[in-house]
């Protein structure tokens, strides 16, 4: 399983985390309280999110290594959706193992 994290600072992780997990609770089985969240988007893709109060972290693990930067994509076109009154610059990615 490939796996990427990316870290954004921004006081307002947690609710913008709640948002993904809200936004995307419509199509998949997803789990979230507080601080973190799961999205199952496949058998073989998902993204973890944990938020406190200096950032969000999204974490994506996926089987089909060449379909992670899509993955990140999808995820942070989301994001930046929700975080339109706000910069988060350049998300940078980094590959986990």
């Amino acid at each position: 399983m490939a796996v990427s994290t990316a870290r954004i600072a921004t006081p307002n992780g947690r609710r913008y985390m709640t948002q993904l997990c809200k936004h995307w609770a419509h199509k998949f089985e997803v789990v979230y309280d507080e601080t973190q969240g799961l999205v199952p988007f496949a058998a073989d893709r998902r993204c973890r999110m944990a938020a406190d109060d200096a950032g969000l972290t999204l974490t994506i693990e996926i089987e089909d290594a060449g379909q992670m930067e899509r993955m990140q994509e999808v995820v942070i076109d989301h994001l930046k959706r929700f975080a339109f009154r706000e910069d988060l610059g350049e998300v940078a990615w980094t590959p986990v193992g």
